[in-house]
């Protein structure tokens, strides 16, 4: 039950800037597995450029998604990382709209054009959610909403493909330190805010979350599906 995915295939939708879907395709690159990569930029963050299979993808264009999985052979991990947010702007209902077609229907889009290749491999889903899911979010009302949805949505697919050998967990990061969460990071009341509340004492890293995929991925949750996993530090049990 080792963390050795040599001989595996996987997908990061959504890494191609510095945060958690990119330290997610570099760990499961250094455990062994082919990895591509996903996002909606020409190409991906320059330290990244070169070490994985890039393609230009939005996942609210139904016929690009199909395309793209269509032209994949095999897969065996599928993570969904796709995810806008703008703090503080979310109460406009076309921008709301948006921030739920790309986190929820995205996320939807992506776990069902790979359904038959998962089920082929007995692969896993991977969906990341947010302690926002289970919080009220003033400033990102949109953004809560959805995430809150993938929970959701993790749950009911964990049942649907079952009995296709498909598991289907999520992952729920606190307050980590990404190029997204740049903006609330300007605010220095907010940073000691969350340095406070969290048990840990610390804003977390996108690393902080790698293992974790990891591990939902492997052999050693062969018994896990259809859970959400909390890494914040502690912050959701303060």
């Amino acid at each position: 039950m080792s963390l050795d995915f040599r001989g595996k295939s996987a997908c990061v939708v959504g890494a191609s800037r510095a945060g958690i879907g990119a330290a997610i395709a570099r760990a499961f690159k250094a455990a062994g597995a082919e990895v591509s990569i996903t996002g909606m930029e020409d190409a991906p963050a320059p330290e990244d450029q070169g070490a994985f299979t890039y393609h230009q993808l939005d996942v609210t264009d139904g016929d690009a998604v199909e395309a793209f999985s269509a032209g994949q052979k095999r897969l065996d991990v599928l993570v969904n990382c796709a995810a806008i947010t703008e703090r503080g702007e979310e109460m406009v209902p076309d921008f709301f709209a948006q921030v739920v077609d790309v986190n929820l229907h995205g996320t939807f889009r992506m776990a069902l054009a790979f359904h038959p290749a998962l089920k082929a491999s007995g692969g896993s889903v991977i969906n990341i959610s947010s302690m926002y899911a289970g919080f009220g979010s003033p400033k990102n009302p949109a953004y809560g909403a959805s995430k809150a949805a993938v929970t959701q949505l993790t749950k009911s697919l964990a049942i649907a493909w079952a009995g296709d050998g498909i598991r289907v967990n999520a992952i729920a990061p606190g307050f980590i330190v990404t190029e997204q969460s740049a903006r609330s990071r300007t605010d220095p009341a907010h940073v000691a805010a969350v340095n406070l509340r969290t048990p840990l004492g610390r804003w977390g890293q996108p690393d902080d979350i790698a293992g974790t995929a990891l591990f939902l991925a492997s052999d050693a949750a062969q018994f896990v599906t259809g859970a959400c996993i909390p890494v914040d530090g502690g912050y959701s049990i303060a």
